[in-house]
């Protein structure tokens, strides 16, 4: 795994020493309704698999996670993102560029199409998205166990290489940019 710069936060592999933070950040009320009980999410966050890779969010320090799961299989090659920002650090624009950085990775990596699986009611999530330029693919009926114990959705959102954007236009390539 590299690291990844984007233009406000640095992206780098999780350790072993990042474990307390890693919990912290999913154990913050805000995160946790999301993703649920942070002992059992932190469980795989340091094994090394093919395809799976996992990230702290640096920006004056560790305010975040965000993960990657890559279908390998080059008939269906694409890959997954998963992201949780600490509550201190919402609104500053960092988990926007966390996911265009770590998009614009997958995309040089080979990948055309990534997706990304908010629940369907976290309406905060799904306008970040939409504005890196995700699209909502359709309801995942059922498809989270909540903290209370009942099925909610998700929403299924994707974005394709070139749809990528940086504010209100697509991200261009510096050889593209300068002619």
């Amino acid at each position: 795994m590299t690291t990844i710069h984007g233009d406000r936060v640095l992206l780098r592999p999780i350790g072993p020493a990042d474990r307390a933070r890693a919990r912290e950040i999913l154990a913050a009320p805000e995160v946790a309704r999301w993703w649920g009980d942070p002992d059992h999410e932190t469980e795989g966050l340091y094994e090394v698999e093919e395809g799976y890779a996992v990230y702290v969010i640096e920006a004056d320090g560790a305010v975040g996670l965000i993960q990657s799961c890559e279908e390998l299989d080059p008939q269906y090659r694409h890959a997954g993102i998963d992201i949780a920002i600490h509550p201190d650090f919402h609104g500053r624009g960092i988990g926007t560029d966390a996911i265009r950085a770590l998009a614009r990775h997958l995309f040089e990596n080979g990948h055309h199409r990534l997706t990304i699986d908010p629940a369907a009611a976290n309406e905060t999530a799904i306008r970040v998205y939409t504005n890196v330029g995700f699209r909502p693919v359709g309801v995942l009926r059922g498809y989270e166990r909540g903290a209370d114990g009942t099925w909610h959705d998700g929403l299924l959102m994707d974005l394709l290489a070139g749809e990528l954007k940086c504010g209100v236009s697509p991200c261009r390539r510096p050889a593209e940019a300068t002619g």
